[in-house]
């Protein structure tokens, strides 16, 4: 390699950034302004051939500013390496400096779009702990570059790893068939609403679309002529729910495939390197002393299967640990792998052995509290909105449903600890296990409502840098054993928290 790719003085991007880069500003243009372009065409078409010139020459003309733009911030960005910081200065009218030590990093992640694919260039994104976004986003380097940024920081760290072709046998290789079974286990419910939620917003642009064209009173009968004709068909209503679950099904696996494609996990120097995606392909490497906690879920699908999810934890803004594409997830993971996982953040968190500590009764009855009430509103705002007494007959299937959820809820929640390590339980269908150490723990709190006062019960809430874990109504005495050890064990601990 070069001097340049020394990083010691100011390196820009690939020239070909400059194409990403532009695509990128179409995108954010035309993802603002598609609905305007269908509520335009009417005007456009009965604009005269002249005026239609014009126009044409008003869209070249933004076309070129943006080209423009996009150069100018190709031209302006640019980034080095110095006494162990990473520098950047970027801008067009406003120029910024950022500099970042590299004790604050804590990925480094690489990341290829089908453009990125085509023109053989790499996204490296460079992530800091508690920041509310990725603090910068290098878009078109080349390979050997990308690694070269990689290795240079990884080095200052002693934690180098090479990315890309290994030798080292992977801990986990999800093939084609290992996605369709992980999709199987994936909340269709949920993939059924975001179906929905498109087809509503495809609904709105179709009646603005009509609406622009003088036609909404043809839209709105024809949607209530079929609409009459579903609900008075019952063999054809089964059939649409039927036709929408398998739209759910086939959604969650597309959803799946298209980010875990060829999922592989490998274990190089402290670090775990993790590779994913189909249409984005991603390589993400996760450093053993930035990961806070992780939660292991499963379900009973799952359990029938024998796999298990494993989610990664660091420490994150509050806005940002809540988008899921910021979560790391690793899917259809078997038994020994996720041994070899707790083993080598943990060292030692076998649990097997440990009894449970369940949380007390009155979190049930709390729970039993807060149902009835919610169920109270249901029936009374069903009950105002159809009038019909017969409306509450749906009880005979929601209370027993309730009480089950009830049920499932209070025997999932407990918890665990040994001299290192506390794990929480929690779930109702779904089982989630979060294993946290003790010395990560940035803050701790018992927190008690006056209905537990006189229970003597409190809940217990560890503060971490990836968020909260709360163990919900345990005895105080209990609680008060766990809080005097924790705080023990974080100002004894010698260990980094990141």
């Amino acid at each position: 390699m070069d001097d340049a790719n020394g990083f010691s003085e100011f390196t820009k991007q690939s020239s070909k950034g400059v194409i990403i880069l532009y695509l990128n500003l179409l995108y954010k243009i035309l993802k603002a302004t598609w609905v305007l372009l269908f509520i335009l065409i009417r005007p456009f078409l009965k604009l005269s051939e002249k005026n239609t010139i014009f126009v044409y020459v008003g869209i070249a003309a933004i076309l070129l500013l943006l080209l423009f733009r996009a150069f100018l911030m190709y031209k302006n960005f640019q980034f080095k390496i110095e006494n162990k910081y990473f520098v950047l200065k970027q801008g067009i009218l406003k120029k910024t400096n950022t500099s970042i030590s590299f004790d604050r990093i804590q990925n480094i992640n690489f990341k290829q779009n089908l453009i990125q694919q085509l023109i053989n260039v790499y996204e490296v994104s460079i992530e800091t702990a508690g920041s509310k976004k990725t603090e910068i986003a290098i878009k078109a380097l080349s390979f050997d570059k990308a690694q070269a940024l990689k290795k240079q920081i990884s080095i200052a760290e002693n934690t180098a790893v090479e990315i890309g072709e290994s030798k080292i046998k992977p801990l986990l290789k999800i093939g084609f068939l290992d996605l369709l079974k992980v999709s199987l286990t994936e909340n269709h419910l949920q993939s059924l609403l975001i179906f929905m939620a498109l087809l509503i917003g495809v609904y709105q642009q179709i009646k603005d679309l009509f609406k622009s064209f003088g036609k909404t009173e043809d839209l709105d009968s024809y949607l209530n002529e079929g609409t009459n004709a579903l609900f008075g068909n019952i063999v054809l209503f089964v059939v649409l729910l039927g036709l929408l679950l398998l739209i759910a099904m086939i959604s969650s696996f597309v959803r799946i495939v298209f980010r875990h494609f060829n999922l592989t996990v490998f274990v190089k120097n402290k670090a775990f390197e993790i590779h994913q995606g189909l249409t984005t392909k991603k390589t993400i490497i996760l450093k053993k002393e930035k990961v806070q906690n992780i939660t292991i879920s499963t379900n009973p699908i799952k359990q029938k299967l024998g796999i298990s999810f494993v989610t990664f934890k660091q420490a994150l803004s509050g806005k940002i640990a809540k988008k899921k594409d910021k979560l790391i997830r690793v899917v259809g993971c078997r038994a020994e792998q996720i041994t070899t996982i707790k083993a080598f953040l943990f060292d030692d968190a076998s649990f097997e052995e440990i009894e449970k500590n369940h949380a007390d009764t009155y979190f049930k009855t709390r729970m039993y509290f807060r149902s009835f009430i919610g169920l109270l509103f249901i029936n009374l705002l069903t009950y105002f909105i159809t009038e019909d007494v017969r409306m509450f007959l749906g009880n005979l299937l929601l209370f027993p449903l309730m009480v089950w959820m009830i049920h499932l809820k209070f025997n999932k929640t407990f918890y665990k600890m040994d001299d290192n390590l506390l794990m929480v339980a929690n779930g109702r269908v779904e089982m989630h296990h979060t294993y946290l150490p003790f010395f990560k723990v940035q803050n701790i709190k018992m927190r008690q409502t006056l209905f537990q006062k006189r229970k003597e019960v409190v809940d217990l809430i560890f503060q971490t840098a990836a968020g909260k874990i709360k163990i919900p109504c345990i005895k105080k005495e209990a609680a008060m054993h766990i809080y005097n050890y924790t705080l023990f064990k974080v100002e004894s601990s010698s260990n980094s928290w990141m």
